[in-house]
């Protein structure tokens, strides 16, 4: 990987956004113009990153591009700016989208690998180029790598054509230069390590070695490199299973059902989840294996009173009132407007009764729910590395250092919200990641710094789950298990005479 691309010279660029390569006028964010007018004419949602007023989109890369740029050149989320994206360009063609949306989650997933292409081919370093031809070419080497059915050709030409119809015709021959040169060279690729390998940082493997093992460790990194499954939770006390599946089998929809959990259902081959009658109605709910599992472990009783203290966008919550059968209360909580606007929203498609939603910090006690909860949900904010196969940016904005920093924010909270528990009620700790400092080490600091003891949830969960739930917890790694890496505890709250 010595041959190196022929560099032309940049035109001047005095705005910034021109210099981002995506457009000429900037939009003023914040109170300035309306959320809604400003979506209308980007088609992005509202962040702190350029906002361009875009000419007319006139192919599905172009709309990938322009994703990407706002993820990897802002500050957007991946899955929220592509469903808004995906959402804008609703009169694309089933394909296009889908092109969309592999092109996206493919550069993302393969970002340290497709650099470490890019700084093998290019005269000039990847961190160094222009951001609007680094994303170009990001995006262009993983078509060229990985998307089979799409001419070499296609991909050189149309990387070309979007450089000069964003200006920057002085750099097309650089484009062209570094692509073709990877098109000749691409059947010789080779990796020097895992790291690159599995597009994985080297302190997340060094991490999980020490935990798991080498071979361990890269058969996680290389499950979040595989497509994931789009699994639903059925509301069960408003369909069954087998009317829910009735109604999505007329609308065309394939579907696989996981035999040991008679709750979900595996969505294929399906056009946009919200056309779906089964959806509209509330009878599903898109909800991940793992997460599901919180229901099944605290179990609860009809008419329990439960505080879901971190709750959006309120998956968990909604289980545990369908398990309820309308009766009983869910109280979830979170702290901003925007997520418990997504909880309510949930909570009318589902048509529950017996769930309502509100503002609070997790952090801040609140007297009248001391002693008041049968079980409390701490679903707490962790680093997310065991979601990296949904939202692979993750990967790329953790560290160590805020690694340690969420594990005290977790006990911070967990001091707090554990007050709301009744003597022999629950309270179940979980998080979306694999780490131990969030997840053993926290449970295990729970466990000896308040009045609770461990619950055996393998009666709970199944013993196809994992070896240690008779010591009260579970950690789900996506190699294992289909589905995302997960932990939960569950724990007891110790009557007066048992302490």
């Amino acid at each position: 990987m010595k041959r190196k691309a022929k560099v032309y010279e940049s035109p001047k660029r005095e705005a910034e956004c021109n210099k981002m390569g995506i457009g000429e006028e900037k939009i003023k964010i914040g109170n300035q113009q309306p959320r809604e007018r400003i979506q209308k004419e980007t088609g992005k949602g509202v962040g702190n990153s350029c906002r361009p007023v875009r000419k007319k989109i006139d192919n599905e890369r172009e709309i990938a591009l322009d994703v990407l740029m706002e993820v990897l050149e802002g500050d957007g989320l991946s899955h929220m700016v592509l469903s808004q994206a995906l959402t804008k360009y609703q009169y694309l063609s089933k394909p296009e989208r889908a092109f969309i949306t592999r092109t996206v989650d493919g550069t993302l997933e393969y970002l340290l690998q497709i650099d470490y292409v890019l700084d093998s081919y290019s005269s000039i370093k990847v961190k160094k180029m222009k951001p609007f031809i680094r994303t170009l070419l990001r995006m262009s080497v993983y078509q060229l790598v990985y998307l089979d059915r799409v001419p070499d050709s296609a991909v050189c030409n149309e990387a070309v054509r979007l450089a000069e119809k964003r200006k920057f015709s002085g750099l097309k021959g650089f484009v062209n230069g570094v692509l073709r040169t990877i098109v000749r060279e691409k059947e010789n690729f080779s990796w020097p390590d895992a790291s690159i390998r599995y597009s994985m940082p080297q302190w997340i493997l060094t991490m999980w070695q020490e935990i798991y093992g080498r071979d361990r460790a890269e058969k996680i990194a290389a499950s979040f490199l595989q497509e994931k499954a789009v699994m639903v939770r059925c509301n069960l006390n408003k369909a069954s299973r087998e009317e829910i599946l009735a109604s999505l089998h007329s609308q065309g929809v394939e579907t696989e059902c996981p035999e040991e959990w008679g709750h979900l259902i595996e969505l294929k081959k399906y056009d946009y989840l919200e056309e779906l009658h089964a959806f509209q109605e509330g009878l599903i709910q898109v909800q991940d294996l793992s997460s599901s599992l919180v229901g099944l472990a605290v179990l609860p009783e009809k008419g329990s009173h439960i505080i879901d203290v971190c709750g959006a966008p309120g998956g968990k919550s909604l289980h545990l009132a369908d398990l309820m059968n309308h009766t009983g209360m869910v109280d979830v909580r979170d702290i901003s407007p925007q997520k418990i606007s997504m909880v309510e929203e949930n909570i009318e498609r589902a048509g529950f009764t017996n769930i309502k939603a509100r503002v609070w910090s997790a952090l801040e006690r609140e007297e009248s729910s001391v002693e008041r909860a049968d079980i409390v949900i701490a679903d707490l904010p962790c680093s997310g590395l065991g979601v990296i196969g949904r939202k692979p940016e993750i990967k790329y904005h953790a560290s160590r250092e805020k690694i340690r920093e969420l594990a005290e924010l977790q006990r911070q909270i967990l001091s707090v919200v554990q007050e709301y528990v009744k003597p022999g009620g629950l309270l179940l700790y979980s998080t979306c990641t694999i780490s131990q400092e969030e997840n053993e080490e926290n449970a295990a600091w729970f466990g000896a710094s308040f009045p609770f003891e461990a619950v055996d949830i393998t009666e709970r969960l199944g013993k196809q789950v994992g070896e240690r739930t008779k010591e009260g917890f579970v950690q789900l790694l996506p190699d294992q298990y289909p589905c995302d890496g997960f932990f939960l505890a569950l724990f007891r709250k110790k009557k007066s005479q048992d302490t």
